[in-house]
């Protein structure tokens, strides 16, 4: 193990000038992530400058074994924090050899929305919260938990307001898993995606990290990256990572029940929106996109895939956990600011669901 660790941290600097690019995308299911490496000849900052690349997409579900070819198009460059060095990390979009975006490319609609020169002018920010679950291997129970047994001091004692000391708590009987909560916020750093802060959830095993503020398409970007990081992560650490909102049984709070999208300007840690939101009278422009956030409700659900019963009928407030929309009671005191909408569930396609409150409250 000695020798493997020392190879894996060769220093190559004096040696050549070559990197290597870890080429990301998303897989058939929409939640599953792929990679795989290849070699460039020096170091590359801008996307643009990175050849495209293929993949079989038959073994991705992506594509039909008789038409399997699917080609990678390279869009956002990270720093690799497991390679280090001018190593990177590249979150890709999918096309058919003909150039067409196969069905599973959600990137591209988003893409198309965020560079409309009305959406650019609004200079649209994006907060994102991901919540997740970390599981023992083999056996899919969360972190902490007794093998098929409940944490004390039982389920059936919590409500959804007080569900027990797990909250931002401490301790080896309270925090499970921290090491490597911790280890991915580091790497986000060092990666360059603008990751917020991290907090312990309410279930034992779950935690939550915020991406943000980040202007338009990039905030997807991060978010999809960072999950990627996040599951090497824990790859190393033998432990799986869920996404689901309900990865586990019970009375429990879901595990990762929601992504909240903050949309509006920089507050505290995660809270972003239009350029018009931020400006004096922003809060009638907000209150004008949450009426057309009504509006498109059904369609907004329908897109952003299982959420919280409680959202089947749209609802907002000033400091409403509960409703479809949250309004910060800052926003409203200073006329201005930013709106939360708390509809998505943990596992949502961001690039989806930027898109959507874009289209939405823009145009």
């Amino acid at each position: 193990m000695s020798l493997l660790t020392d190879l894996l941290n060769l220093d190559l600097s004096d040696k050549t000038e070559k990197i290597i690019a870890e080429y990301i995308w998303i897989g058939g299911s929409g939640m599953d992530l792929r990679s795989k490496g290849r070699t460039l000849p020096s170091p590359v900052s801008d996307p643009s400058k990175l050849p495209k690349w293929k993949y079989n997409g038959s073994s991705t579900g992506q594509a039909p074994e008789e038409d399997s070819k699917v080609i990678l198009y390279p869009q956002a460059i990270f720093k690799d924090p497991f390679r280090k060095r001018n190593n990177i990390l590249v979150m890709c979009d999918a096309y058919t050899p003909v150039g067409e975006p196969i069905p599973t490319n959600k990137r591209c609609d988003a893409a198309r929305i965020f560079s409309d020169p009305v959406v650019k002018k609004e200079v649209p920010w994006y907060g994102i919260e991901q919540e997740y679950t970390l599981l023992q291997k083999d056996v899919n129970w969360p972190l902490g938990w007794p093998l098929r047994g409940f944490p004390g001091p039982g389920p059936q004692l919590f409500t959804d307001d007080n569900q027990g000391p797990y909250y931002c708590g401490t301790g080896a009987d309270k925090a499970f898993g921290r090491d490597i909560v911790d280890a991915h916020y580091n790497a986000c750093l060092y990666a360059g995606i603008s990751i917020s802060g991290v907090s312990g959830e309410v279930l034992p095993g779950r935690w939550k990290f915020q991406v943000g503020p980040a202007v338009g398409i990039s905030a997807s970007d991060e978010i999809w990256v960072a999950r990627y990081i996040l599951e090497r992560i824990t790859e190393i650490a033998g432990v799986v990572v869920s996404f689901d909102p309900k990865p586990n049984k019970g009375d429990w709070k879901g595990a990762g029940a929601s992504a909240h999208c903050n949309y509006s300007v920089l507050r505290k840690s995660v809270l972003s929106s239009t350029k018009s939101m931020r400006e004096n009278g922003g809060y009638q422009v907000i209150t004008d996109a949450v009426e057309k956030l009504r509006h498109r409700h059904n369609e907004h659900i329908a897109a952003y895939g299982e959420t919280a019963d409680i959202y089947t009928i749209f609802n907002w407030g000033v400091e409403n956990r509960g409703a479809s929309i949250k309004v910060g009671s800052d926003t409203e005191h200073d006329g201005k600011g930013f709106f939360e909408d708390r509809r998505p569930p943990s596992n949502m396609d961001p690039y989806v669901v930027t898109r959507m409150i874009a289209e939405t409250t823009i145009f």
